[in-house]
């Protein structure tokens, strides 16, 4: 049979054309039994809808950009599956752009974007500088631009972060009463909005506790494995810690390793808890407790939120901000069971 093209299914089941565009792109405005019934007619009928005509006709590209620092972060990546779901049911696309924390790439990245490459941009920010300029092209060209997880304060815009302040202010409190007094607290950038509120967290807790905050506890580390290795190894040498606080998870993976290295019994010597999604934190040696980040969700309400800005380009002034719950899980790192 020969295929028929959507003005003749349109027809032969007294519905727009419109309508079996929608029933083909899974929108929720149309009941279930009005979509099977187009679908199935569209099977007999031999009719294959013409996304990329649709597309042109529309000026739409069906494609979404996630912008994110690393995806080997398993964070990341959940957060990911996320987004990439809620553009799916939405037959949209998803480019993911890597800018392994580099300035320069997240600014060349959001230009080649502003040119209309993509409907919408899903992003995770490096925090390297502080003009943000270049985000403005984005805003001009009314690109809806929706940031989570690591966000830039002065852009405004719609956000989905954590409790980050509070889940810092409880690990923090928990190596405490685990008898913790000198509690260093790492970090790889403290000039990011979830730096700083992690950091305050730290300080925060530590001072309600009746506990001295000390800056030379808070430690610079680096995105370069190797670079983070030899400050560890200075930090645990001759600052002597009995707590860390890793404010991501590859600084306590770090930990772990100098640790082992130095003979630093993990749980007994010193305590380590961190900001981490890693599915084996379970199954170290010993197990690591985590603050764990809802990433999967943040990554659909990070995308339900774009796909609400594209359906009302009109009301693209409406911003939203989003904040979930992490979760404190203590494992062995801590307790010393």
């Amino acid at each position: 049979m020969d295929s028929i093209n959507i003005k003749q299914l349109a027809e032969k089941l007294k519905v727009s054309t419109s309508t079996i565009s929608r029933a083909f792109r899974g929108h929720n405005d149309i009941s279930k039994e009005t979509k099977e019934k187009i679908l199935a007619m569209a099977q007999e009928l031999n009719y294959q809808p013409n996304h990329l005509a649709s597309n042109l006709r529309e000026q739409k590209s069906k494609t979404i950009a996630v912008i994110v620092p690393e995806i080997a972060n398993n964070f990341f990546s959940r957060a990911i599956n996320g987004i990439e779901r809620v553009a799916r049911d939405n037959g949209f696309h998803v480019l993911i752009y890597l800018t392994n924390d580099d300035f320069d790439k997240e600014v060349a990245f959001i230009t080649e974007l502003h040119h209309g490459r993509v409907d919408g941009i899903i992003m995770s920010v490096t925090g390297e500088a502080q003009d943000h300029s270049y985000m403005h092209k984005i805003r001009k060209k009314s690109i809806p631009l929706v940031f989570f997880d690591r966000v830039y304060d002065d852009v405004i815009t719609s956000k989905v972060a954590t409790n980050d302040y509070d889940s810092s202010y409880l690990a923090t409190r928990h190596l405490i009463d685990q008898g913790c007094k000198r509690i260093v607290y790492l970090v790889v950038n403290k000039n990011l909005s979830i730096g700083k509120m992690r950091m305050q967290g730290y300080f925060d807790s530590l001072e309600s506790s009746g506990e001295t905050i000390r800056e030379e506890l808070v430690i610079d580390c680096s995105n370069d494995m190797v670079k983070t290795t030899l400050i560890l190894e200075h930090v645990f040498k001759y600052l002597k810690p009995d707590g860390v606080f890793a404010s991501v998870e590859r600084l306590a993976l770090a930990s772990y390793y100098v640790c082992h290295d130095m003979n630093i019994a993990i749980g007994t010597d010193v305590k380590i808890v961190c900001f981490s999604s890693l599915e084996i934190a379970p199954l170290l040696n010993p197990s690591l407790s985590t603050i764990t980040q809802p990433a999967y969700d943040m990554g659909v309400e990070a995308a339900q939120i774009l796909f609400r800005s594209l359906e009302n380009p009109d009301d693209n002034e409406n911003y939203e901000n989003v904040v979930l719950n992490s979760e404190l899980i203590i494992r062995k790192s801590t307790s010393g069971i």
